[in-house]
């Protein structure tokens, strides 16, 4: 994408919210007019005002301070200043009515996206990296769209209206304030570019050392144990003393730009302080209009230096931007939905000259072909690598196939809606997954309408019922965010539960009794079967004492079938499969 098209792009988001949007910048732009003619109306009172003490001092005939004037611009001024306070706090409160709405749009459509992006896709990315495009790149569009959008309007205009209202006062001495504005700019961008590579590197050491005080505090019963706080210490005293360098240097480069502006301003004061003074004493100049072109001088350093600044928070929107737009530009998955899924399905599987390859040119799988009849259950088992997850990815439509076709009671799996041939699986996985809700909600996720009866049956069925009634609040209580006020078994026999209570027609189970005593692993086990009864079951098998009982074991090596068989015909055959058995229980025999 190009970065040019990024912003256009955000503004069809934007453009939901424009009368907002128009709201904002006019009350801005009120508040800006406001601002800019506080000088002038305060000019006049002292011009006023000092014309009329000046004639009662000369004794002129009839000199008075005319109240009624100085009355009715003071009248003025206090309406300037309450409009500016309307504008400031209208344009701000319109902003942010706008920008927050356009935000939360932009978190929808991630969000939506995400669900309708192949599994493909989170294969390839880091999560951290999806995760930072959802938070910290939202985050600084939300921030750059909030703060800049009113500060560039408000700089530009006040620039564009100081310069008209010194035209206006003194064509002459206007040149001075007009000269200092472009000074005032390249000054403070040649002090911004010089420290803005020590900012990046104090991110790049500060985080250095975020992950560094991480990775020992959640290691430190390790570094006890080798005897490394020494060594760890010293690690540490390198990487604040590298950040206390960087720090200083960026501290002091951008220290200097608030010097050099207000010495510019000092040279741009006294240069019309005494020329401005000269014209006064000549009577070319009003002395209240000197007074506002010393105010207007202040008033032109401010945008110059926000604009300056406002530069680097648009260029880290932009990328931002891009890495948003990036996610949804993604291909998503094909709905190629034809046939209809028949409610009463047998759970019958048929893998028929399947070939399939996750990067062009290197086949993982080749002709692979397997019948499963109804209520059977495959185990599937060999070495990492050998494509058992992959096979499972295929018959979940994680992945299509790229040769053959997977079958489901006569019906090709990608003729079939995703969403209604996956409602007919159940999953329980080696790592088990629970989010942040109470017991009974999670258990609820199989199936969203089951009452609260049916829940109970369903924990009772995987022997977890007893283990939920003795925790505080029983199904009430709440799961922490990673599941770790419950054990690794008792998280599993919740998965078991909640597949139970989706009455799938076909089980995927990634065995995950590696984990956990023998007492538990029984009782999970015994979840297990009564879970895989009358339904078709694929088993991943890692212990292949839990696999005795299938009705056929898949080895698979590099993809292929290499044996296929009960697991006495297996250990008779004396093959890959026997090596592997003995390889696990050769000491207990």
């Amino acid at each position: 994408m190009k970065p040019q098209h990024v912003f256009i792009r955000l503004w069809s988001y934007l453009k939901h919210y424009k009368a907002a949007l128009f709201l904002a910048i006019t009350l801005k732009i009120l508040s800006v007019v406001m601002n800019v003619l506080e000088p002038f109306v305060l000019g006049l009172v002292i011009t006023a005002l000092t014309k009329d003490v000046t004639a009662m001092i000369q004794g002129v005939a009839g000199a008075h301070i005319d109240s009624k004037y100085i009355a009715l611009l003071l009248g003025i001024y206090a309406v300037r200043a309450l409009f500016y306070e309307v504008g400031s706090y209208g344009s701000n409160f319109y902003i942010t009515k706008a920008v927050q709405s356009t935000i939360r749009d932009l978190r929808s459509d991630l969000s939506h996206k995400v669900n309708r992006l192949p599994v493909s896709y989170f294969d390839k990315h880091q999560f951290g990296d999806m995760l930072g495009r959802f938070t910290s790149d939202v985050e600084t569009v939300s921030n750059a769209l909030q703060q800049s959008l009113l500060q560039v309007i408000n700089a530009v205009m006040t620039l564009i209206l100081v310069v008209g209202m010194v035209l206006y006062l003194n064509s002459q001495l206007a040149i001075v304030v007009i000269l200092s504005m472009p000074i005032t700019y390249l000054s403070a961008q040649f002090i911004l570019k010089k420290s803005q590579p020590y900012f990046k590197r104090q991110a790049k050491v500060l985080g250095d050392m975020n992950g560094f005080v991480q990775e020992n505090l959640t290691g430190f019963n390790v570094i006890k144990l080798y005897g490394r706080e020494e060594a760890s210490a010293q690690q540490f005293t390198q990487i604040t003393d590298e950040l206390q360098e960087v720090d200083f240097r960026a501290s002091f480069i951008s220290g200097i730009m608030m010097p050099v502006l207000h010495a510019i301003s000092d040279i741009s004061y006294l240069i019309i302080a005494v020329w401005g003074g000269l014209k006064v004493i000549a009577g070319q100049l009003a002395i209240g209009n000197l007074q506002a072109f010393v105010q207007y001088l202040w008033q032109i350093g401010q945008p110059i230096q926000t604009l300056t600044q406002l530069a680097g928070m648009l260029q880290s929107a932009n990328s931002s931007l891009e890495r948003i737009f990036q996610v949804l530009d993604e291909t998503e998955e094909l709905a190629e939905e034809t046939d209809e899924l028949d409610a009463n399905l047998t759970g019958q599987v048929t893998f028929n000259h399947v070939d399939f390859q996750y990067v062009d040119g290197k086949p993982l799988i080749q002709d692979f072909n397997l019948e499963v009849e109804p209520g059977q259950m495959i185990a599937i088992v060999g070495p990492t690598g050998a494509g058992k997850t992959t096979l499972i990815n295929l018959l979940m439509r994680f992945y299509d196939v790229t040769g053959g076709a997977i079958t489901v009671d006569g019906h090709d799996i990608r003729q079939l809606s995703r969403q209604a041939y996956r409602s007919q699986f159940g999953m329980v996985l080696q790592d088990a997954w629970l989010y942040e809700a109470s017991i009974k909600e999670n258990l609820r996720f199989g199936r969203l309408d089951a009452s609260d009866d049916e829940i109970v049956e369903a924990a009772k069925a995987a022997n977890v019922d007893h283990f939920i009634r003795t925790l505080p609040g029983g199904y009430n209580m709440e799961m922490n965010q990673e599941s770790s006020n419950i054990s690794l078994g008792q998280k599993q026999l919740l998965t078991i539960a909640r597949a139970l209570l989706a009455d799938p027609k076909i089980l995927i189970l990634d065995e995950a009794t590696s984990s956990v005593d023998t007492r538990l692993e029984l009782l999970i086990q015994k979840a297990m079967k009564r879970l895989m009864q009358g339904r078709t079951s694929f088993v991943i098998a890692h212990r292949l004492s839990t696999i005795q009982e299938a009705d056929k074991i898949l080895v698979l090596n590099q993809g292929q079938i290499m044996e296929q068989g009960t697991h006495e015909s297996l250990l008779e055959a004396k093959g890959f499969y026997y090596d592997l058995y003995m390889s696990q229980f050769a000491k207990q025999e």
